[in-house]
């Protein structure tokens, strides 16, 4: 972990979607965060030591979603399933599968399983999953707030992580989609999805991989509908008619891409449901010093 002072920032932006505005001054108290975020190595300890089933390893109650495809109604997780072809891009359901089987250990379905995939960021993770791994570490999840000053590592009100330019003198600096989106991905074999944690540089206050790889949670509830206008990560699939909760993820994933989801940005969020778990969505823990106080 990461030991970062606080201070107050300039959060959000006016530059980008509705629901980052405005750009305003927060407040971050101390506390340490995880360098980078939770891996399958990790997660799979604290599945060995606790027996925590996750979300997507269960079937859903089909009375708790009256609306569900009763086809849907087996434990699986929300995968993105590439076309074979160019697709409008205002309908994601096209890219988007729900998939019998798919979870945290089997990250493409049922046949599928994470060899060569320790040091890759897990996924597949619903909110009460990394609550579950926060209790048992002695951690907590970051606000939106600490999520964000972190994420900026000291650069006040720049674009990106690193600065003003998505692509400083032609040098990628996270992992995002690569190719035309949805249908065509140039990266490197064994690579088109996450890629291992620090495989790009870390920001200004030694954090790996805070933009792109995969969503994160955070503990701040999403109150806002302006996210509305700009569709990207939803998905469909299994959000219960009574779960009107929704948290702000944060720093985007692998599947951001400047011609469709431009939400690689510390000032980005996205409103995710709680009972929704996907390909593309992990977290990381943070410790506050008064909760590192009281241990």
């Amino acid at each position: 972990m990461r030991r970062l002072t606080g201070g107050t920032f300039l959060m959000g932006s006016d530059d980008f979607y509705d629901d980052e505005r405005p750009m305003r001054s927060a407040q971050a108290d101390a506390f340490w965060i995880d360098e980078v975020p939770v891996t399958n190595a990790q997660f799979a300890r604290f599945v060995a030591e606790t027996g925590h089933v996750t979300f997507a390893e269960l079937p859903p109650d089909p009375a708790s979603y009256p609306d569900m495809d009763p086809t849907l109604a087996v434990a699986g997780s929300i995968v993105f399933t590439p076309p074979v072809q160019p697709v409008p891009l205002d309908g994601p359901v096209s890219w988007w599968s729900y998939l019998a089987g798919a979870d945290w250990r089997h990250p493409l379905g049922r046949d599928s399983d994470l060899s060569g995939l320790g040091r890759h960021p897990v996924v597949h993770i619903a909110y009460s999953d990394a609550l579950a791994y926060a209790a048992w570490a002695g951690k907590q999840l970051p606000t939106e707030a600490e999520w964000e000053y972190a994420a900026r590592g000291g650069l006040e009100g720049r674009a990106y992580a690193w600065g003003d330019e998505l692509h400083p003198a032609g040098r990628v600096m996270a992992k995002t989609w690569s190719g035309a989106f949805p249908w065509r991905n140039d990266a490197p074999a064994g690579l088109e999805r996450t890629s291992p944690v620090k495989s790009y540089p870390a920001n200004p206050f030694g954090l790996y991989d805070m933009i792109g790889n995969v969503w994160e949670w955070t503990a701040d509830d999403y109150r806002d509908g302006k996210a509305a206008d700009a569709p990207c990560c939803g998905g469909g699939g299994r959000t219960s008619a009574s779960a009107t909760v929704r948290k702000v993820a944060k720093g985007g994933s692998h599947l951001c891409t400047p011609s469709y989801c431009q939400r690689y940005r510390p000032a980005a969020r996205w409103p995710q449901p709680i009972d929704t778990s996907t390909s593309h969505m992990g977290f990381r823990c943070v410790i506050r010093l008064n909760q590192e106080r009281t241990k």
